[in-house]
């Protein structure tokens, strides 16, 4: 007998006191491991993950956990061909498993970077500027996101084992949310292998990450308002799921992605032969042969103009007769199997749906050649593509055939595209190629509420283009209506989607305390000492300097002009100047402001502060003229140090006020300082 799977649950690896469930070879149908989760305590694994990993994960900051996702993925890249050699079982190719392997390993890296550039070194998001609530500004509110004390239940499905389970534990992990990974059967050897080597690396807190490998029956039972379940597959699966008792009653946060009849619209400006309409065919080909077409995202629908069918029909055959299907690891295999020959069947009975208005043009399931594996015993398949010329066929925008099939579509205007695309009644992703400009803002604003993502394929991005079928870290995955109505990935959204988000009224020295960031009307304290003679582990939020007065004189105004060259007629043409409603007169440049602020504030020996990098959010409020006096205010806003370097960012809010006190100008200056002694 095979190995059995394991689940790792409540800090152990648990083995199901059965024989389980066989797992076939998707090449030769032998058997590759057994499953079960018989016996398993689901409750147990639920208040592990509240009790023990989500106590863990609260210790650390955002960055922290950051570093360990980038040290975990760095050490499983590292030992990625045992995965390789497994992941041929599941029928995918070399090909197909970069895709699974490396873009889980990937997406787990994004995720480690854009959590250093983005969040906080803390443990709470601030969501946008705080609100003044009363005129006197000592009532104020902040939206503020906290990790919810639950659990993350991530169901995931067959087709991308790796990559599947990876992108929705790392925003799950850096948002401080343990995670119980399940995944589908058919492939679970793969991810048991990979969580295996996760957990054998001891690089993430203990009950943050568990297994459960087999059935996950009653786990919802054990679930309530704080828990999340993002789940991937079919949609009468979401449906059952988002019914259960503790989705409605309790307020589970649930988030499906399910069916998805993806388009893919080769723009009425298109001409044979061109550089845009040899892309199309080459997307749609290969959209219909990576995973053997087993993605959520692959195109099904492929809409040209109907004068066209016939070209793109006999480009794309030409394109699919170069296609190898055989065993993954064969000399000169293009395409591997299905899953499992279960899946095979369920292509097939779909794709009986489709013929009933639609004609297979290439491709024959019945007749074909498999190189290095039994066809009987492998669950093979060729790339199919089929032609509807009905109009009011149905079947197209209902049925998809989860496999190597795709059905050529034809219309006739750009409002008939945009309604045909509309019938598969929701989306994760469609894409356009075109050249035209006007054409892709129509199709694009006509397809965007039916779809997650919309891609714009062109001759200028197609180097760069990560393609139809690839969802991306940064972005959005999900889509509306038949394809869940779910969001994962987004970058920091999908970080947010497992936090809570409060909005809290208080006082600024309340707010800036909460925050871990000074607020308008909070203490400032100013004890002598400049702060920028203070390294990070002396400086404090609220540490101030004020300088000034400084006079701006006319002549000022004239060397900045001529000096720069920004002889713009406010600065320099008295007349001018006088009839514009704003001004009345010369005023001063506000980069001038600025500038004789940074002379006002600076602290100019050797000392911690190592470099300005920047200036965010300026505003100038008030014009100032010849002879006004200007006095800023400079206060430690927000001290975030870089677990990476021996420095810190230390954002500092500037307020800039002329001599009747009115603001002139407010910006936020960003400079890096040294963790260590003065110098």
């Amino acid at each position: 007998m095979s190995k059995l799977l394991e689940s790792y649950a409540a800090g152990r690896w648990y083995t199901a006191p059965d024989e389980g469930t066989p797992l076939l070879s998707a090449v030769d149908s032998s058997e590759v491991a057994r499953i079960s989760a018989t016996g398993l305590d689901l409750g147990e694994m639920v208040t592990y993950a509240r009790e023990v990993g989500g106590p863990a994960l609260a210790k650390l900051t955002f960055h922290e956990r950051a570093a360990a996702l980038k040290a975990l993925a760095l050490t499983l890249m590292a030992g990625k061909d045992e995965f390789y050699a497994l992941s041929t079982s599941t029928g995918a190719t070399k090909r197909d498993s970069g895709v699974d392997i490396d873009g889980g390993f990937g997406t787990l890296l994004s995720y480690a970077s854009k959590a250093r550039r983005e969040l906080p070194n803390d443990t709470v998001y601030l969501d946008g500027a705080f609100e003044q609530l009363g005129k006197k500004g000592t009532f104020l509110g902040q939206h503020v996101y906290t990790s919810r004390r639950g659990v993350a239940v991530q169901i995931n499905a067959f087709n991308f084992p790796v990559w599947g389970f990876l992108e929705k534990l790392a925003p799950a992990f850096i948002a401080g949310v343990p995670s119980i990974v399940k995944p589908a059967s058919q492939s679970a050897y793969l991810t048991e292998l990979v969580f295996r080597r996760i957990i054998e690396s001891g690089l993430l807190p203990e009950g943050s990450v568990q297994l459960l490998s087999g059935s996950a029956r009653g786990l919802l039972d054990h679930l309530g308002g704080q828990d999340s379940v993002a789940f991937t597959g079919s949609a009468d699966t979401a449906a059952t799921l988002r019914a259960h008792p503790n989705v409605v009653g309790e307020g589970v946060h649930f988030n499906a992605e399910a069916d998805s009849l993806n388009a893919s619209i080769l723009g009425s400006d298109v001409e044979p032969g061109s550089e845009e309409f040899d892309l199309y065919v080459k997307q749609l080909v290969t959209e219909m042969t990576v995973k053997a077409g087993q993605k959520c995202t692959a195109i099904r629908r492929a809409f040209v103009p109907t004068a066209l069918m016939d070209d793109v029909i006999a480009a794309a055959e030409a394109r699919l007769s170069r296609v190898v299907v055989g065993a993954p690891d064969a000399e000169g295999v293009t395409m591997g199997a299905l899953a499992s020959l279960e899946q095979r069947d369920e292509v097939l009975k779909s794709l009986r749906g489709l013929t009933k208005t639609a004609q297979i043009v290439v491709g024959d399931p019945e007749n074909f050649e498999v190189v290095g594996a039994d066809k009987a015993t492998g669950a093979f398949l060729p790339p199919i593509l089929l032609r509807s010329d009905d109009k009011d066929a149905t079947e197209p925008h209902d049925i998809e055939a989860f496999g190597p099939v795709s059905t050529v579509i034809g219309y006739e205007s750009t409002d008939e595209v945009i309604e045909l695309a509309a019938r598969g009644k929701g989306s994760l992703v469609a894409s356009l190629v075109t050249c035209d400009s006007a054409l892709a803002r129509d199709i694009v604003l006509g397809l965007a509420p039916f779809h997650g993502r919309v891609l714009v394929l062109n001759r200028d991005d197609a180097k760069e283009s990560t393609g139809h079928g690839s969802p991306l870290p940064v972005l959005v995955h999900g889509g509306p209506g038949r394809a869940g109505g779910g969001e994962e990935l987004g970058g920091i959204r999908g970080i947010l989607h497992h936090m809570q988000r409060t909005a809290v009224q208080a006082t600024p020295d309340i707010l800036t305390a909460v925050g871990n960031k000074w607020v308008t009307g909070s203490q400032r304290n100013d004890d002598g000492i400049h702060p920028f003679r203070k390294n990070l582990a002396q400086l404090r939020i609220g540490d101030t300097i004020v300088g000034g007065p400084r006079q701006v004189t006319l002549a000022d105004i004239d060397h900045f002009a001529e000096f720069t060259g920004d002889t713009f007629y406010a600065h320099t043409d008295p007349e001018a100047a006088a009839a514009n409603p704003l001004f009345g007169g010369i005023v001063a440049h506000g980069y001038l402001v600025v500038s004789l602020a940074a002379g006002l504030f600076v602290e100019p020996n050797p000392g911690p502060v190592l470099a300005n990098f920047g200036v965010d959010n300026l505003r100038f409020l008030t014009p100032v003229k010849a002879d006004d006096s200007l006095t800023v205010t400079l206060t430690a806003k927000l001290i975030t140090p870089r677990s990476s370097a021996d420095y810190g960012e230390v954002r500092w809010d500037a307020v800039v006020v002329n001599q009747d006190g009115d603001p002139v100008a407010t910006y936020d200056v960003l400079t890096l300082v040294a963790k260590g002694e003065n110098a």
